[in-house]
């Protein structure tokens, strides 16, 4: 009368908690830590989360770790195909382009204002510039642009792209720019004080940079205000945390798009 036995069958069995590919960008929840962020690579077989704070934690890849939509799931790591193992991305972003080398330099030239400024550029957009034949310069300071200009000889098949900091309106990098209108030449910038500023301040253990008093060397007090006692060993530490474009903030990475398009399109 009261039909099969209840603990009969498999009633044992677990439920199976489905696997997915933690491709780029996915958003999921460390199950532990409840820690949100969006998948970016991987560091010695664990996941790495990006939060929308700039954040980044690694995760192993532990059986129904984190959560998809509020459901658990075991991330794994996808196995790329053949055409996708063929693909290499550069710092910048773009498509590598393997097996071409670095062409002799050309006339045109990219300049910016110093040498960290130089070595930053160089980390993300090196090998884009390799493969187009342009040469980063660094300048000391701006002061004397406009006679520079002049004294390198801008033209339709030599061009000339400069990279200024703090160029904001009333500024006197701005000042100095204004007197620069060579149409083979084109001047742009970003709004940070130095391109240490551009450096996403997370990627180095920051929550803001900190803001230094007018008429106060700006990188001293930086690194006063941080406890690093040199400014050679915080720029080593600012430059160790850029890896790809995503370290830097959006303004100086539209600013050197904008160069890099303008120096490699040459007038015929």
């Amino acid at each position: 009368m009261y039909g099969e036995d209840v603990l009969s069958g498999n009633w044992r069995r677990r439920r199976v908690t489905p696997e997915v590919d933690a491709e780029p960008d996915l958003v999921v929840e460390d199950a532990d830590s409840g820690f949100c962020g969006a998948v970016v690579g991987f560091e010695l077989g664990a996941v790495v989360l990006e939060d929308r704070h700039g954040r980044r934690r690694n995760f192993p890849l532990a059986p129904a770790g984190f959560l998809l939509d509020g459901k658990p799931v075991t991330l794994r790591r996808p196995v790329a195909s053949p055409v996708a193992r063929q693909r290499r991305v550069t710092a910048s972003g773009s498509v590598a382009v393997d097996g071409v080398k670095a062409q002799v330099a050309k006339a045109s030239r990219i300049w910016v204002e110093g040498i960290h400024d130089a070595a930053l550029v160089e980390r993300i957009w090196g090998d884009d510039l390799r493969i187009e034949g342009v040469v980063v310069e660094p300048l000391d300071g701006i002061d004397e642009l406009a006679h520079a200009v002049s004294a390198f000889g801008p033209g339709p098949r030599r061009k000339l792209g400069v990279l200024v900091d703090h160029l904001v309106p009333g500024s006197k990098e701005s000042r100095i720019v204004a007197a620069v209108t060579h149409p083979d030449v084109l001047v742009t910038g970003h709004p940070y004080i130095d391109i240490w500023q551009a450096v996403k301040p997370e990627r180095v253990g920051l929550r803001a940079w900190p803001v230094i008093p007018p008429g106060r060397p700006w990188k001293e007090g930086v690194c006063e205000a941080v406890g690093v006692r040199e400014p050679a060993d915080m720029w080593r530490r600012i430059l160790a945390s850029v890896r790809t474009y995503k370290d830097v903030e959006t303004p100086l990475i539209n600013s050197m798009e904008r160069l890099i398009d303008f120096v490699t399109v040459l007038d015929h």
